[in-house]
């Protein structure tokens, strides 16, 4: 629907929020994976049939990221907690502040030959 409204002198952006659980397996959220790599596989294809007219395709990937729903999740799990902060190597959650900066710099025109990929914002989750 917002195809035809859209510029077509490459300032045009289209920006999926997909997750690293898309680049990866968990146990126990099957489904989650499979959607969010879903999503990661959309943005190629996106990408490659939007080039011609000039509409840069991308997405981000965030990790663990601080928000409500990760605050209930640990509320009564600070064993779960702290087992996700070792997972990541920056020792902490990311923040909704640090996802916004990267859709930010994706819509950016810093950002105009970055396309048909997707931008993990993780703290180094997928790293290892």
């Amino acid at each position: 629907y917002v195809l035809p409204h859209m510029p077509r002198d490459g300032r045009g952006r289209i920006i999926h929020i997909a997750s690293e659980r898309g680049h990866i397996g968990t146990p126990g959220v099957s489904v989650y994976c499979a959607a969010k790599g879903a999503i990661l596989n959309l943005t190629r294809q996106m990408a490659v049939e939007l080039a011609p007219v000039k509409i840069g395709v991308t997405a981000i990937s965030p990790g663990p990221i601080l928000t409500e729903y990760s605050l209930d999740r640990y509320q009564d799990d600070p064993e779960g907690r702290k087992a996700m902060l070792n997972a990541v190597p920056m020792g902490r959650f990311g923040t909704p502040e640090e996802v916004a900066a990267a859709a930010a710099f994706l819509a950016s025109d810093e950002a105009n030959f970055i396309h048909g990929t997707s931008l993990v914002v993780d703290g180094g989750y997928l790293a290892q």
